[in-house]
C-alpha cells in the first residue's frame, strides 16, 4: 500500500518529538508498503526544525525508507495566534501541494494525524481525489483538551471550528484509530459508528533498545556517583516540565522525604522548568533534590539504568477520563525501572503491567507514602516489577506490534455507505 501521512508536528531522531509517525511509518516501510509523512516546517514540540525560518519551499527526505516533505510555516511560541497561522499555513501549503501528491504518489490510504481535527477536511479532499481510504488518528481530544486544560471558553471561534471538524472525522473517516483507550463514549456521541474504532497506543522501538547506549553525560554520571557514594537510592523523572506534569507535587513530596536516603533527579525541559529550579534553590532542596537538562533520546536507557525508581505524575484532570498513552511510561518500562506512578485516569498502564505503584495525583503525601513503600521492598521483588514492565511493553506496546495492528485496522471492512 501507499500510505500518506499528515502529521504537522512529526519529527524524528534529528529533529527530536513527535516521533511516532515516524516509528510507525518505519515498520510499515519494513513490511513493504510505501509511507509519505507530510510535516510543518517548524512545530514547537521539535528541538530542532527541519526547515529555516526563511524557507519558502517545501524540502523532502528520507529517512529509514520513509519519504518527508516538510512544509514552510511561521514560527511562533505559546499556544496564541501565532500557532493558529501556523496550524493555517501548513493545511493550506498542502492543499496546494495536493494534485501533485495525489498524481505522484498515489495513496492507497490517505491518514490525518496532526494532534488537532481540522487536517481531517483536507485529507478528505485528497482522499476524494485518490479514491483512497480515509483513516483519522486521535491524539488529543480537541476541543475537549483546550476548554478542560487550557481553560478556553467552549464558545471561543477556534474551539467551535475544533468541534466541528472533530465531528466531521467521527461521521466521516472510514477507519478512526484512537491513542486513548477509553474514548468510545465521546467519540460514539459524536457519530462515530464504534465498529470503524481502533485502539492503537504509543509504543517502544525495541531495535532501539537492542544497540549499546552512549555513556550517561558526565554530570549526570557525577551526581547519581555522589548519590550512590552517600548511600541514597534515586527516583527519577525523565520528560517535559510543563502544569500537566504536576511537578510541584514531586518537590512537595521531597520536602516530605528530608532525612530519608532518598534523592530526586528531574532531567528535562519546559516552561515551568525556570520556576521550578528556582523553588529547588529557594526551599533548600538541594542536593536532595537536583535538575539537569535533556538527554538525547539514545542516551535515555542510560539514564535510567542509573535509577532505582522512576517517576510519573499528573495532575487530577477530568479529561483522563478518556484515558492516557504517556511516551515516557513506555521507556520507563522497556528499562525495567520499578515505576511509581501518581494518576486518576480512564486507564493505569503501570496497574495493567503489574510494574509499580499507583497513589493518588496532587497528593505529595500519596507521593511520598508511594516512594517509601516501593523502597521499602526487597531488591528482588522491585527487579521483578520491573521486569514485569519491560515484558509488558514489548508485547503490547513495540512499534513493530502497533505498526501491525493499525494495518489490521486498515484492511477492516469498508463502512456502510
Amino acid at each position: 500500500m501507499n500510505l500518506l501521512l499528515l502529521n504537522h508536528y512529526a519529527g524524528g531522531p534529528a529533529y527530536g518529538m513527535e516521533f511516532r509517525p515516524h516509528l510507525l511509518a518505519r515498520e510499515w516501510v519494513k513490511r513493504g508498503h510505501r509511507v509519505q509523512v507530510l510535516g510543518a516546517g517548524f512545530a514547537h514540540v521539535r528541538a530542532v526544525q527541519p526547515l529555516a525560518p526563511e524557507a519558502r519551499t517545501p524540502r523532502d527526505e528520507v529517512v529509514d525508507g520513509v519519504q518527508f516533505r516538510w512544509y514552510p510555516t511561521p514560527a511562533y511560541a505559546g499556544n496564541g495566534l501565532g500557532r493558529v497561522r501556523n496550524i493555517a499555513a501548513f493545511l493550506a501549503a498542502v492543499a496546494r501541494d495536493g494534485r501533485r501528491l495525489v498524481e505522484s504518489f498515489r495513496p492507497d490510504a490517505v491518514i490525518a494525524s496532526s494532534t488537532y481535527p481540522m487536517d481531517f477536511w483536507l485529507a478528505r479532499h485528497l482522499a476524494r481525489r485518490a479514491g483512497a481510504r480515509l483513516v483519522f488518528e486521535l491524539h488529543d481530544l480537541w476541543p475537549a483538551s483546550l476548554v478542560e486544560l487550557s481553560g478556553m471558553s467552549p464558545w471561543h471561534p477556534f474551539a467551535q471550528l475544533c468541534g466541528w471538524a472533530e465531528r466531521s472525522a467521527c461521521r466521516g473517516a472510514d477507519v478512526y484509530v484512537s491513542m486513548l483507550p477509553k474514548v468510545h463514549e465521546h467519540v460514539a456521541a459524536r457519530g462515530l459508528d464504534l465498529r470503524r474504532l481502533h485502539i492503537v497506543p504509543n509504543g517502544i522501538s525495541a531495535a532501539d533498545w537492542a544497540a549499546e547506549p552512549p555513556p550517561l553525560r558526565a554530570d549526570l554520571a557525577a551526581w547519581l556517583a555522589e548519590a550512590r557514594a552517600a548511600g541514597a537510592a534515586v527516583m527519577g523523572y525523565a520528560g517535559s516540565m510543563g502544569e500537566p506534569n504536576a511537578l510541584d507535587t514531586l518537590l512537595d513530596a521531597a520536602a516530605l522525604l528530608r532525612g530519608q536516603a532518598l534523592r530526586l533527579l528531574i532531567v528535562g525541559d519546559g516552561h515551568e522548568r525556570e520556576r521550578l529550579v528556582r523553588r529547588i534553590a529557594d526551599e533548600g532542596l538541594a542536593p536532595q533534590v537536583h535538575w539537569a537538562p535533556p538527554v538525547p533520546k539514545a542516551m535515555m536507557p542510560s539514564l535510567l539504568a542509573g535509577l532505582d525508581l522512576a517517576y510519573l505524575g499528573w495532575r487530577r484532570q477530568p479529561l483522563y477520563r478518556y484515558g492516557i498513552a504517556p511516551n515516557k511510561l513506555m521507556d520507563y518500562m522497556m528499562a525495567a525501572r520499578p515505576v511509581l506512578h501518581a494518576v486518576e485516569a480512564g486507564n493505569d498502564p503501570v496497574a495493567e503491567a503489574g510494574c509499580g505503584l499507583t497513589v493518588a495525583p496532587e497528593s505529595p503525601q500519596a507521593v511520598a507514602e508511594g516512594a517509601r513503600r516501593l523502597l521499602a521492598l526487597p531488591a528482588a521483588e522491585r527487579a521483578r516489577l520491573g521486569a514485569a514492565g519491560r515484558a509488558h511493553v514489548l508485547a503490547h506496546h513495540e512499534w513493530g506490534v502497533l505498526a501491525q495492528r493499525f494495518l489490521e485496522a486498515l484492511a477492516a471492512p469498508p463502512r456502510a455507505a
